[in-house]
Protein backbone atom coordinates (compact mmCIF):
# COMPACT_ATOMS: atom_id res chain seq x y z
CA UNK A 1 0.00 0.00 0.00
CA UNK A 2 2.58 2.28 1.08
CA UNK A 3 4.50 2.23 -2.30
CA UNK A 4 1.44 2.32 -4.19
CA UNK A 5 0.65 5.40 -2.89
CA UNK A 6 3.97 6.62 -3.37
CA UNK A 7 4.12 6.10 -6.84
CA UNK A 8 0.59 7.65 -7.43
CA UNK A 9 1.67 10.54 -5.31
CA UNK A 10 5.67 11.28 -7.51
CA UNK A 11 4.07 11.89 -10.42
CA UNK A 12 1.34 14.17 -9.16
CA UNK A 13 4.02 16.22 -7.54
CA UNK A 14 5.94 16.22 -10.87
CA UNK A 15 2.53 17.04 -12.61
CA UNK A 16 1.96 20.34 -10.53
CA UNK A 17 5.63 21.13 -10.19
CA UNK A 18 6.32 20.50 -6.46
CA UNK A 19 9.62 20.30 -5.21
CA UNK A 20 10.73 16.84 -4.16
CA UNK A 21 11.21 18.20 -0.30
CA UNK A 22 10.37 15.25 2.44
CA UNK A 23 7.38 18.05 3.65
CA UNK A 24 5.44 17.71 0.51
CA UNK A 25 6.50 13.97 -0.06
CA UNK A 26 4.16 13.73 3.36
CA UNK A 27 1.60 15.85 2.04
CA UNK A 28 1.19 14.53 -1.25
CA UNK A 29 1.56 10.93 -0.09
CA UNK A 30 -1.85 11.91 2.84
CA UNK A 31 -3.53 13.38 -0.55
CA UNK A 32 -3.09 10.13 -2.45
CA UNK A 33 -4.34 7.61 0.35
CA UNK A 34 -7.41 9.40 0.74
CA UNK A 35 -6.93 9.68 4.57
CA UNK A 36 -7.89 13.36 5.00
CA UNK A 37 -11.12 14.79 2.63
CA UNK A 38 -10.85 18.00 4.01
CA UNK A 39 -6.41 17.90 3.12
CA UNK A 40 -7.55 16.87 -0.30
CA UNK A 41 -10.43 19.59 -0.69
CA UNK A 42 -7.99 22.30 0.30
CA UNK A 43 -5.24 21.26 -1.43
CA UNK A 44 -7.44 20.78 -4.83
CA UNK A 45 -8.68 24.64 -3.89
CA UNK A 46 -4.81 25.58 -3.97
CA UNK A 47 -3.92 24.03 -7.19
CA UNK A 48 -6.97 25.21 -9.25
CA UNK A 49 -5.95 28.96 -7.94
CA UNK A 50 -1.57 28.60 -8.10
CA UNK A 51 -1.59 25.66 -10.62
CA UNK A 52 0.97 24.23 -7.98
CA UNK A 53 1.31 24.55 -4.62
CA UNK A 54 3.48 27.71 -3.15
CA UNK A 55 5.72 26.61 -0.24
CA UNK A 56 3.72 28.54 2.27
CA UNK A 57 0.46 26.96 1.41
CA UNK A 58 2.33 23.73 1.76
CA UNK A 59 3.83 24.55 4.88
CA UNK A 60 0.44 25.42 6.20
CA UNK A 61 -1.40 22.20 5.09
CA UNK A 62 1.36 20.01 5.96
CA UNK A 63 1.28 21.50 9.77
CA UNK A 64 -2.59 21.21 9.77
CA UNK A 65 -3.37 18.16 8.59
CA UNK A 66 0.03 15.65 8.68
CA UNK A 67 2.14 16.57 11.20
CA UNK A 68 1.93 17.21 15.25
CA UNK A 69 2.15 20.87 15.93
CA UNK A 70 4.99 19.55 18.63
CA UNK A 71 7.11 19.42 15.19
CA UNK A 72 7.00 23.09 14.64
CA UNK A 73 10.80 23.94 14.41
CA UNK A 74 10.62 26.34 17.56
CA UNK A 75 13.76 25.33 19.40
CA UNK A 76 12.89 26.63 23.06
CA UNK A 77 9.66 25.15 22.58
CA UNK A 78 10.62 21.89 21.39
CA UNK A 79 13.13 21.49 24.04
CA UNK A 80 10.84 22.87 26.90
CA UNK A 81 8.20 19.88 25.44
CA UNK A 82 11.54 17.39 25.61
CA UNK A 83 12.60 18.42 29.36
CA UNK A 84 9.10 17.94 30.23
CA UNK A 85 8.85 14.13 28.59
CA UNK A 86 12.29 13.18 30.20
CA UNK A 87 10.72 14.66 33.72
CA UNK A 88 7.86 12.53 32.94
CA UNK A 89 9.65 9.57 31.86
CA UNK A 90 11.51 9.75 35.10
CA UNK A 91 8.55 10.28 37.43
CA UNK A 92 6.87 6.99 35.61
CA UNK A 93 10.10 5.03 36.10
CA UNK A 94 10.19 5.85 40.19
CA UNK A 95 6.64 5.41 40.35
CA UNK A 96 6.74 1.66 38.72
CA UNK A 97 10.38 1.12 40.46
CA UNK A 98 8.31 1.73 43.88
CA UNK A 99 5.52 -0.20 42.67
CA UNK A 100 7.82 -3.50 41.68
CA UNK A 101 9.63 -2.87 45.10
CA UNK A 102 6.05 -2.77 46.77
CA UNK A 103 5.13 -6.05 44.85
CA UNK A 104 7.89 -7.65 45.99
CA UNK A 105 7.18 -6.91 49.99
CA UNK A 106 3.38 -7.73 49.31
CA UNK A 107 4.50 -10.96 48.06
CA UNK A 108 6.92 -11.59 50.90
CA UNK A 109 4.49 -10.98 53.58
CA UNK A 110 1.60 -13.09 51.55
CA UNK A 111 4.39 -15.62 51.84
CA UNK A 112 5.29 -15.37 55.76
CA UNK A 113 1.16 -15.35 56.14
CA UNK A 114 0.81 -18.48 54.56
CA UNK A 115 3.46 -20.03 56.48
CA UNK A 116 1.35 -19.16 59.79
CA UNK A 117 -0.40 -22.46 60.23
CA UNK A 118 3.13 -24.00 59.15
CA UNK A 119 5.24 -22.53 61.54
CA UNK A 120 2.86 -21.32 64.54
CA UNK A 121 3.64 -17.47 64.12
CA UNK A 122 2.52 -15.68 67.17
CA UNK A 123 -0.67 -13.01 66.46
CA UNK A 124 2.17 -10.51 67.59
CA UNK A 125 4.12 -11.26 64.31
CA UNK A 126 0.78 -11.48 62.67
CA UNK A 127 -0.30 -8.10 63.38
CA UNK A 128 3.23 -7.02 62.24
CA UNK A 129 2.88 -8.30 59.18
CA UNK A 130 -1.01 -6.61 58.57
CA UNK A 131 0.74 -3.27 59.84
CA UNK A 132 3.56 -3.64 57.40
CA UNK A 133 1.23 -4.60 54.25
CA UNK A 134 -0.85 -1.36 55.55
CA UNK A 135 2.85 0.69 55.64
CA UNK A 136 4.26 -0.52 52.19
CA UNK A 137 0.17 0.23 50.94
CA UNK A 138 0.41 4.22 51.55
CA UNK A 139 4.03 4.41 50.66
CA UNK A 140 2.58 3.08 47.10
CA UNK A 141 -0.58 5.14 47.21
CA UNK A 142 1.85 8.23 48.04
CA UNK A 143 4.30 7.70 45.25
CA UNK A 144 0.90 7.24 43.30
CA UNK A 145 -0.74 10.60 44.09
CA UNK A 146 2.90 12.42 43.78
CA UNK A 147 2.90 11.00 40.18
CA UNK A 148 -0.86 11.90 39.06
CA UNK A 149 -0.03 15.10 40.32
CA UNK A 150 2.97 15.54 38.54
CA UNK A 151 0.94 14.08 35.43
CA UNK A 152 -1.57 16.43 35.77
CA UNK A 153 1.06 19.41 36.11
CA UNK A 154 3.09 18.52 33.33
CA UNK A 155 -0.06 18.12 30.99
CA UNK A 156 -1.53 21.68 31.59
CA UNK A 157 2.52 22.92 31.06
CA UNK A 158 1.99 21.16 27.59
CA UNK A 159 -1.47 22.45 26.97
CA UNK A 160 0.26 26.03 27.55
CA UNK A 161 3.08 25.02 25.36
CA UNK A 162 1.25 23.95 22.33
CA UNK A 163 -1.07 26.83 22.60
CA UNK A 164 2.21 28.90 22.45
CA UNK A 165 3.32 27.07 19.37
CA UNK A 166 -0.02 27.63 17.67
CA UNK A 167 1.06 31.15 18.26
CA UNK A 168 4.71 31.12 16.73
CA UNK A 169 3.53 29.65 14.07
CA UNK A 170 1.22 32.54 13.54
CA UNK A 171 4.17 34.78 14.21
CA UNK A 172 6.24 33.01 11.01
CA UNK A 173 3.78 33.62 8.47
CA UNK A 174 1.62 36.12 9.16
CA UNK A 175 1.64 40.04 10.63
CA UNK A 176 0.53 40.36 13.69
CA UNK A 177 -1.44 43.90 13.14
CA UNK A 178 -2.89 43.13 10.17
CA UNK A 179 -3.58 39.02 10.00
CA UNK A 180 -2.35 38.75 6.45
CA UNK A 181 1.02 37.13 5.24
CA UNK A 182 3.61 38.68 6.26
CA UNK A 183 7.06 39.58 4.09
CA UNK A 184 8.66 35.87 5.32
CA UNK A 185 5.54 34.75 4.06
CA UNK A 186 6.10 36.48 0.80
CA UNK A 187 9.73 35.89 0.70
CA UNK A 188 9.23 31.95 0.73
CA UNK A 189 6.20 32.36 -2.00
CA UNK A 190 7.94 34.08 -4.42
CA UNK A 191 11.28 32.33 -4.49
CA UNK A 192 9.05 28.92 -4.58
CA UNK A 193 6.78 30.41 -7.57
CA UNK A 194 10.28 31.86 -9.65
CA UNK A 195 11.40 27.96 -9.28
CA UNK A 196 8.08 26.41 -10.18
CA UNK A 197 5.99 27.89 -12.40
CA UNK A 198 6.89 31.59 -13.31
CA UNK A 199 5.53 32.28 -16.61
CA UNK A 200 2.73 34.84 -16.45
CA UNK A 201 3.64 35.84 -12.76
CA UNK A 202 3.08 39.47 -12.18
CA UNK A 203 3.73 41.36 -8.60
CA UNK A 204 2.08 44.56 -7.45
CA UNK A 205 3.36 46.64 -4.96
CA UNK A 206 1.17 49.17 -2.84
CA UNK A 207 1.92 52.15 -1.06
CA UNK A 208 -0.16 54.00 1.70
CA UNK A 209 -0.14 57.80 0.59
CA UNK A 210 0.90 60.23 2.87
CA UNK A 211 0.43 57.69 5.80
CA UNK A 212 2.91 59.41 7.74
CA UNK A 213 0.09 62.27 8.09
CA UNK A 214 -2.21 60.16 9.32
CA UNK A 215 0.38 59.47 12.55
CA UNK A 216 1.11 62.86 12.89
CA UNK A 217 -2.26 64.16 12.41
CA UNK A 218 -4.54 61.13 14.40
CA UNK A 219 -1.85 58.87 16.18
CA UNK A 220 -0.53 55.61 15.57
CA UNK A 221 -3.78 54.31 17.03
CA UNK A 222 -5.05 55.32 13.70
CA UNK A 223 -2.43 54.57 11.83
CA UNK A 224 -3.10 50.84 12.84
CA UNK A 225 -6.58 51.25 12.01
CA UNK A 226 -5.72 52.24 8.44
CA UNK A 227 -3.17 49.37 8.16
CA UNK A 228 -5.97 47.03 9.47
CA UNK A 229 -8.48 48.28 6.88
CA UNK A 230 -6.21 48.69 3.40
CA UNK A 231 -5.46 45.15 3.89
CA UNK A 232 -8.60 43.73 4.19
CA UNK A 233 -9.91 45.79 1.54
CA UNK A 234 -7.14 44.37 -0.80
CA UNK A 235 -7.58 41.14 0.75
CA UNK A 236 -11.19 41.09 -0.45
CA UNK A 237 -10.17 42.14 -3.87
CA UNK A 238 -7.97 38.95 -4.28
CA UNK A 239 -8.93 36.58 -7.35
CA UNK A 240 -7.77 33.72 -9.39
CA UNK A 241 -4.91 32.85 -6.99
CA UNK A 242 -3.38 36.41 -6.06
CA UNK A 243 -2.04 36.48 -2.94
CA UNK A 244 -1.38 39.64 -0.51
CA UNK A 245 1.31 40.15 2.11
CA UNK A 246 2.49 42.88 4.00
CA UNK A 247 5.83 43.65 2.65
CA UNK A 248 6.61 46.29 5.42
CA UNK A 249 5.49 49.30 7.07
CA UNK A 250 2.99 50.87 5.11
CA UNK A 251 3.64 49.03 1.51
CA UNK A 252 1.39 45.99 0.56
CA UNK A 253 2.61 43.03 -2.22
CA UNK A 254 0.48 40.65 -3.96
CA UNK A 255 1.53 37.68 -6.30
CA UNK A 256 -0.34 37.07 -9.42
CA UNK A 257 0.04 33.70 -10.34
CA UNK A 258 -0.67 32.73 -14.64
CA UNK A 259 -1.62 35.91 -15.37
CA UNK A 260 -0.84 38.88 -17.59
CA UNK A 261 0.27 42.60 -17.27
CA UNK A 262 -3.07 43.46 -18.33
CA UNK A 263 -5.34 41.73 -16.58
CA UNK A 264 -3.11 42.49 -13.17
CA UNK A 265 -3.13 45.87 -14.14
CA UNK A 266 -6.92 45.94 -13.91
CA UNK A 267 -7.18 44.03 -10.30
CA UNK A 268 -4.90 47.00 -8.93
CA UNK A 269 -6.78 49.71 -10.78
CA UNK A 270 -9.82 47.55 -8.98
CA UNK A 271 -7.95 47.67 -5.66
CA UNK A 272 -7.35 51.67 -5.72
CA UNK A 273 -11.04 52.24 -6.53
CA UNK A 274 -11.87 49.89 -3.56
CA UNK A 275 -9.23 51.74 -0.99
CA UNK A 276 -11.02 55.03 -1.80
CA UNK A 277 -13.92 53.97 -0.80
CA UNK A 278 -12.60 53.38 3.11
CA UNK A 279 -14.15 55.26 5.68
CA UNK A 280 -12.58 55.34 9.28
CA UNK A 281 -13.65 57.26 12.28
CA UNK A 282 -10.90 59.09 14.86
CA UNK A 283 -13.54 59.01 17.78
CA UNK A 284 -11.38 60.94 20.00
CA UNK A 285 -11.23 63.87 17.82
CA UNK A 286 -14.93 63.37 16.32
CA UNK A 287 -13.39 63.25 12.04
CA UNK A 288 -13.70 61.02 9.70
CA UNK A 289 -11.32 59.58 7.86
CA UNK A 290 -12.39 58.95 3.82
CA UNK A 291 -8.87 60.45 2.45
CA UNK A 292 -7.45 56.92 2.35
CA UNK A 293 -5.74 56.11 -1.22
CA UNK A 294 -2.55 54.63 -2.12
CA UNK A 295 -0.05 53.92 -5.51
CA UNK A 296 0.59 50.73 -7.39
CA UNK A 297 3.27 49.72 -9.47
CA UNK A 298 2.80 46.53 -11.42
CA UNK A 299 5.14 44.10 -13.06
CA UNK A 300 5.56 40.77 -14.62
CA UNK A 301 8.11 38.54 -14.55
CA UNK A 302 10.02 37.91 -17.60
CA UNK A 303 13.10 35.30 -18.87
CA UNK A 304 16.00 35.63 -16.74
CA UNK A 305 14.40 37.90 -14.39
CA UNK A 306 15.46 37.33 -10.78
CA UNK A 307 12.96 37.83 -8.03
CA UNK A 308 14.75 40.71 -6.36
CA UNK A 309 15.00 42.32 -10.25
CA UNK A 310 11.46 41.98 -10.64
CA UNK A 311 10.55 43.76 -7.18
CA UNK A 312 13.31 46.48 -8.51
CA UNK A 313 10.89 46.78 -11.69
CA UNK A 314 7.49 47.31 -9.19
CA UNK A 315 9.08 49.49 -6.96
CA UNK A 316 10.22 51.77 -9.63
CA UNK A 317 6.87 51.43 -11.23
CA UNK A 318 5.26 52.19 -7.56
CA UNK A 319 7.77 55.30 -7.07
CA UNK A 320 6.70 56.61 -10.79
CA UNK A 321 3.16 56.73 -9.96
CA UNK A 322 3.91 58.81 -6.23
CA UNK A 323 5.85 61.31 -8.23
CA UNK A 324 2.87 61.86 -10.83
CA UNK A 325 0.77 62.80 -8.06
CA UNK A 326 -0.05 59.53 -6.11
CA UNK A 327 -3.25 57.57 -6.30
CA UNK A 328 -3.08 55.90 -9.37
CA UNK A 329 -1.72 52.52 -10.97
CA UNK A 330 2.17 52.37 -12.82
CA UNK A 331 2.05 51.62 -15.74
CA UNK A 332 0.17 53.33 -17.57
CA UNK A 333 -1.74 51.19 -20.22
CA UNK A 334 -1.03 51.35 -23.94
Amino acid sequence: MAARNLKKAVPLMLKHQIPTTPTNYALWYTYVSEQSPELNKRLDTVIEQHHTCPPVNAEMLYREYVSDPIEVDVLDMRQNLEAMVAELSHSLKDTNLDATQFQCRIDSNFDRLNRIEEEGISLEKVLGIVRSLVKESDDIRSSTQYFTGQLNKAQQEIDALKQQLVKSEQIILYDALTGIFNRRAFDNDLRGSLSQSPDGLCLILVDIDHFKTFNDNYGHQLGDQVLKAVAKRLLEACRNGAKIYRYGGEEFAVIIPKSQLSSSRHLAESMRRGLEKISLKDRRKNVRINKITASFGVAQWHKNLEGAELIEKADKLLYEAKRLGRNRVMPIPS
